[in-house]
């Protein structure tokens, strides 16, 4: 009746070591899994924007990028109640919504989506620079953050160029449509939030001069003095860690 000899025990308690393993290293890689994630997304854009069957698999992997970044924050269960909550509206976005639909639908959705990347940027936020001793992969969680604030930014400038057709001059010389579409908002954002500049992308109106300004701001202030304090703070931890006793 299960003595100390049972064959029965060796390979549960086997199995049973091997899952706690393998779980553990899965949730500690969140946010490596969430950067490369929205790096690909980033990456894949260009490639879809003019090919129907591949634009749909594109959105398949949006909605990929937001479910993991529901996974990514997903420390408690209040905080997933509160993110599935502004996830749904933002995946039924990328499902229902056709390409350059403009109209009071696509406002709510867009701001529906800019409230869930403000939400996890947040609580990303809080984890990764709370955290006492920083190592590899709140390194990620930061530069997470940063991809993260980019696309927001980029979904406040569709929505902007939504409500107001001429938010942004498109130079004819430098660019083949005349109204700005879904990746000239992410090429316009990560230009400015890089410092870099968008040649050919012009922000027209006063609204668009603003989120222009306070996003270049955030940019230089989020590397100039988070990520130097982070690295600086991780660099420390792993001096210590070797120093000798």
């Amino acid at each position: 009746m299960g003595g100390e000899g049972d064959p029965h025990r060796i390979p549960l308690a086997k199995n049973h070591k091997a899952s706690s393993v393998s779980m553990p290293s899965l949730l500690a890689r969140r946010f490596r899994l969430l950067f490369f994630f929205l790096l690909g997304y980033l990456v894949l854009y260009p490639y879809v924007l003019d090919r129907n069957s591949e634009y749909i698999g594109f959105r398949v992997f949006g909605i990929g990028v937001t479910l993991l970044s529901v996974y990514a924050v997903s420390f408690r269960r209040t905080l997933v109640f509160f993110v599935l909550v502004l996830a749904i509206p933002t995946i039924a976005q990328r499902i229902l919504l056709p390409r350059g639909e403009q109209g009071a639908f696509v406002i709510a959705a867009t701001l529906f989506g800019f409230a869930f990347d403000v939400l996890i940027v947040i609580i990303i936020f809080r984890r990764v620079f709370g955290a006492d001793a920083p190592n590899s992969e709140t390194i990620f969680g930061a530069l997470c953050v940063y991809l993260l604030v980019g696309f927001s930014f980029a979904g406040l400038y569709s929505m902007l160029s939504a409500v107001q057709t001429r938010a942004f001059y498109l130079d004819p010389a430098s660019n083949v449509r005349t109204v700005p579409d879904r990746f000239d908002a992410i090429y316009y954002s990560f230009g400015t939030i890089t410092s870099l500049g968008a040649s050919g992308v012009t922000p027209v109106s006063d609204q668009a001069r603003s989120l222009t300004l306070i996003e270049a701001i955030l940019g230089v202030l989020y590397l100039a003095v988070l990520i130097s304090r982070l690295v600086n703070a991780y660099d420390q931890s792993r001096g210590s860690a070797h120093k000798p006793v």
